[in-house]
């Protein structure tokens, strides 16, 4: 009885620490204010409540592994809803992985309440919402999740039925900047400018050069008349 208590006791400990080092590990990349929007379109007729065309998320609270949100969709008749929700990246309560755990890797797992394990399958560059962003995807079942690494916000995802579609894009977020594009108007403009004035330079130049030398030669050719 005594072994069988200790085995036991070892059991409980094993666990307990291996629960410990999970929670340790697990990266929040999202703060209280960070905000995100998205563009949604879809094709067919997606099911009643799913004719989502814009939705908007903000992050109220961030206690742990809980992560309080407030979302906002529009639907295709215009009218809008706003719910709340507690995420909790440790539960696997995600709802529709609207947030994973921030920095994983190929092969890297996070958990979900409703689909179990899923594995990231693919880390790569791709361009959202104006910046190029590290990007992990996974796919499961009919629906393919793309999310930013560092905050572990999802930045696309497809959605497939029986005779509906449904993409979701980030559109934009306060969470990133977009990086500085080149503006060639105005780059040829201002080139266009400082050679009009270089031009009046040079002509201003080659005039009172002129000038100069006329003034010259006048008194020359006074003495020899």
């Amino acid at each position: 009885m005594n072994k069988f208590a200790a085995i036991l006791l070892l059991f409980i400990f094993f666990f307990s620490l291996t629960t410990t080092l999970s929670y340790a590990q697990l990266s929040v990349g999202v703060k209280s204010g960070d905000w995100i929007e998205y563009s949604v379109s879809s094709t067919g007729s997606p099911m009643q409540g799913h004719d989502v065309t814009w939705a908007r998320m903000e992050i109220l609270d961030v206690e742990g592994s809980n992560i309080s949100v407030i979302i906002t969709s529009r639907y295709s008749d215009s009218s809008t809803a706003t719910t709340n929700y507690i995420l909790d990246l440790q539960r696997g309560h995600l709802i529709d992985d609207f947030i994973i755990p921030a920095n994983l890797n190929v092969e890297d797992t996070f958990k979900d309440e409703n689909l179990g394990n899923v594995m990231i399958t693919q880390v790569e560059q791709r361009t959202y919402a104006g910046a190029q962003r590290t990007v992990a995807s996974a796919s499961v079942g009919n629906n393919t999740y793309v999310w930013d690494q560092a905050t572990g916000v999802s930045v696309e995802g497809d959605s497939k039925g029986p005779d509906w579609t449904i993409h979701t894009v980030v559109s934009d977020t306060n969470m990133w900047q977009p990086s500085a594009k080149m503006d060639w108007t105005s780059i040829g403009l201002i080139i266009v400018i400082v050679l009009i004035i270089v031009l009046v330079v040079v002509a201003v130049a080659v005039d009172l050069s002129k000038k100069g030398l006329a003034k010259k030669e006048g008194p020359f050719l006074s003495s020899l008349v």
